[in-house]
């Protein structure tokens, strides 16, 4: 890739240091792996001053004729002294163009290089001779000027035209076929492979009418299409069940080519060495989200806003590494939504302010603290991005689809016997699919077993309605904004709504109601039993990710939307689709634990997700529900930062084994719901549990499908929920209080959270190690003291 040559090039020019003399081969050679005059420009922006820096000499080679403005303003504008040289007749000519900071009454004719001289020529015969022999395209304004990426493309259509005229195939098809591939497409192997099989040229024709700029189109979208093709062309009944997609694409040149022209470029290549990955992260993210965009690209994204309309739309990452085979980068780059309401000039503001946004990003502490914990801090990791048309419907001033979730071919959360994990699941929402991916607040999802989806982990329907979702996101068109309602209020503005799909009715609140007289009330709860027993949407669903596991030859994690033309009729939307970073099947620990109840410190019956384990925990460290539960907010944090700082915690003080008990949702957004934690924070921790006891109502939530549930999945983390009021389920207060705490001896300027934090270490807990017996398929749970 252009980052691994560029840098491997910088590491010359630094080895070698001041005074050097280069002479690079032929640029146009070098473009042509690089598919686009825009990085050829960008090749020449970077390494031309670097290289002045160090009071260098440096040839480089350009073909004549060969390459569009892109390329050539960028050189031109950039490079010192630019020269055109001709042959003539055995003689050399030299034509300079620009010569920085000098001058000369001759500099600027044509020269006649003799010996060790250049002699100009004055003669204008001699002069119009040698310049009209060589062909001067670029003087030619009617004649477009193509460059390696385009010429390619065109050469593609000509053999799709070809084929359709004659019905005969050509030998050069697979030839482009894999050029293109990697052109604009991939270039990781096993994706390659199934691209190979799923897309033809006229597929690859399609994304290039669509895409802004040049490069690839980046995971999430290679993602998004290639599903879509194994679905249609596996079983053509998908063509009718899919929700159409005109989604466009911004190719990472556009984001590489603005890194340089805002100033970044220099953070970003420091950012191969982990130690000072964050050195100036925090003031490049300033100049990404206030940056300028070529003024090419800027009329390319108003043309595009122009064939959506007022539609909203999403903006949303799509980097080289995302959703591939490997590391999912859940989360860690941002998606925006623009409701795209307003004059032109304004929504074009509000777009290029969502790309801003989503490049930024990349230099968050999260995604550069992921990077670096899987060792990709040095591969290229460009930032792409997916332009899609927003699925749902316009309510008076809203806009949303009727459902939105995520899908597991694979279900990892086995609460009942009777659930196959190989069937799948899916997290449900009414409404945009934010809520099914993020960790926001206190409400609730439909987490739905995929092969028994009328089955609940509710005993009741009192206990459906206290965990149904009671938020959902919409646009509000008038606000121009993403916003969060209640469900009654999103209802009510609705009035086309097929409400009974989605709802069931409180029949014990309508008949109090009746009996009250009452006619101000609402009775329906958001519980998905009729889409779910009476329509073919799980069928479709199931089958859907089946399918897809299959071509990926892989476990498979999708995004979805769905929506009701008529009560019976629905289209389903398929965003987005990787391979799921499952780290192993859910197995049955086969010891069997019988532990005196003085010896428990925790136990639960679920929820638990993850691996079974059975185990020694080196280190526990328990956060006070009581206490933490009266600390301000800016306490909350300054607790949550601390946690950080002791789960990564290096030499003689670092532990293996780290188990982390604490009070609501780890890694929320709000202090008030739990502890507000990054996952950067806490990737190094083995064990995560939950306690439902903050304050009175708050409740666990299972997490299924979100990003911060991707993330526990690929670091094969064990999740635990505790409930201390239900029956089986215990948490021995005494022994988290009574026992050492290592806090203030690990980290002596944090010994005022002592109260509230506690460190507990097998090694110093008084003689007693450890231990953890954990059962995932039978949701039972065990963390107890063996004494040494």
């Amino acid at each position: 890739g252009f980052e691994t040559f560029i840098s491997e090039i910088f590491d010359v020019i630094e080895r070698v240091g001041t005074g050097g003399c280069y002479v690079f081969d032929c640029l146009s050679e070098l473009a042509v792996d690089w598919y686009s005059d825009r990085m050829l420009g960008n090749f020449f922006r970077l390494t031309c001053p670097y290289l002045y820096t160090f009071e260098t000499i440096t040839y480089f080679a350009l073909l004549r004729n060969r390459h569009t403005n892109l390329a050539i303003e960028a050189i031109h504008h950039t490079a010192q002294v630019v020269i055109d040289v001709y042959r003539n007749r055995e003689t050399l000519y030299v034509h300079p163009l620009k010569v920085y900071k000098r001058h000369s009454e001759t500099m600027y004719m044509l020269h006649s290089w003799e010996k060790e001289k250049f002699i100009p020529v004055t003669r204008s015969a001699t002069i119009s001779e040698i310049l009209s022999s060589v062909p001067q395209p670029w003087l030619d304004f009617s004649i477009l000027k193509y460059d390696v990426w385009t010429e390619t493309f065109l050469e593609a259509q000509e053999v799709v035209d070809s084929e359709k005229s004659t019905g005969k195939h050509s030998a050069k098809t697979k030839k482009l076929l894999n050029k293109l591939l990697r052109m604009a497409v991939s270039r990781e192997e096993r994706l390659l492979k199934l691209c190979e099989k799923y897309f033809d040229l006229a597929d690859l024709l399609e994304i290039e009418k669509r895409m802004i700029g040049s490069g690839l189109v980046g995971g999430k979208t290679v993602g998004m299409l290639l599903s879509r093709a194994i679905l249609k062309k596996n079983a053509p009944r998908w063509n009718e069940r899919l929700e159409a997609h005109d989604s466009f694409y911004i190719g990472s040149d556009v984001f590489y080519s603005y890194l340089i022209l805002n100033g970044c470029w220099w953070v970003r290549r420091r950012l191969r060495n982990p130690a000072y990955a964050l050195d100036g992260a925090l003031e490049a993210r300033q100049r990404l989200l206030t940056g300028t965009f070529p003024k090419d690209i800027q009329n390319q994204f108003m043309a595009m806003l122009d064939y959506f309309g007022q539609s909203p739309i999403i903006v949303r990452s799509s980097s080289l590494l995302e959703d591939a085979y490997g590391n999912a980068f859940s989360g860690k780059y941002e998606s925006v939504f623009c409701a795209n309401q307003g004059t032109p000039q304004e929504r074009l503001e509000h777009f290029m302010t969502a790309v801003r946004r989503v490049y930024a990003s990349t230099m968050s502490r999260d995604a550069l603290s992921y990077r670096a914990h899987w060792g990709l801090l040095e591969q290229d990791e460009q930032m792409a991005l997916l332009i899609q048309r927003v699925s749902g419907e316009v309510h008076g001033k809203q806009f949303y689809p009727h459902v939105a979730g995520v899908g597991f071919s694979f279900n990892p959360f086995v609460w009942n016997k009777k659930i196959d994990p190989s069937s799948g699941m899916i997290r449900l929402v009414f409404g945009l699919g934010t809520r099914a991916v993020d960790r926001t607040d206190d409400d609730y999802t439909r987490v739905v077993a995929l092969n028994a989806p009328g089955l609940r982990p509710e005993a009741n329907f009192e206990e459906v309605k206290k965990y149904a979702q009671r938020r959902v996101d919409v646009l509000d068109l008038k606000a121009n904004q993403h916003v969060s309602r209640y469900f009654d209020e999103v209802a009510k503005s609705s009035p086309q709504l097929p409400l009974d799909i989605f709802a069931s009715k409180d029949e014990e609140l309508v008949r109090r109601a009746s009996e009250m007289n009452r006619q101000d009330f609402f009775p329906y709860v958001l519980t998905f039993d009729s889409l779910l027993s009476q329509t073919e949407f799980v069928d479709r669903i199931k089958e859907m990710l089946a399918m897809l596991e299959s071509a990926y030859e892989y476990p498979v994690d999708v995004e979805f939307t769905a929506n009701f033309l008529d009560p019976d009729v629905f289209r389903i939307n398929l965003l987005q689709c990787r391979p799921f970073q499952v780290k192993g099947k859910t197995g049955i620990v086969s010891k069997s634990v019988s532990i005196p109840k003085e010896q428990v410190l925790l136990q639960t019956e679920g929820p638990i997700i993850g691996n079974s384990l059975d185990g020694t925990i080196d280190r526990c460290i328990y956060i006070s529900p009581e206490i933490y539960g009266g600390l301000s907010m800016n306490d909350r944090y300054a607790v949550a930062r601390l946690i950080g700082r002791l789960t990564h915690l290096t030499g003689e003080n670092k532990a293996q084994i780290i188990m982390l008990v604490g009070p609501g949702r780890w890694g929320t957004s709000m202090p008030a719901l739990g502890i507000p934690v990054s996952f950067a924070e806490i990737n190094s921790v083995k064990v995560l549990c939950e306690l439902a006891m903050m304050h009175q109502g708050l409740v666990p939530d299972v997490s299924l499908g979100t990003h911060f549930f991707n993330d526990l999945v690929e670091m094969d983390m064990l999740y635990m929920a505790l409930h201390p009021e239900r029956k089986n389920h215990v948490l021995n207060h005494a022994f988290f209080n009574d026992s050492h705490n290592r806090l203030s001896e690990l980290l002596p300027d944090s010994e005022k959270w002592s109260n509230v934090v506690k460190v507990i270490d097998s090694a110093t807990s008084g003689g007693k190690i450890l231990c953890l017996n954990v059962d995932s398929i039978n949701q039972k749970g065990l963390c107890y003291f063996n004494p040494v």
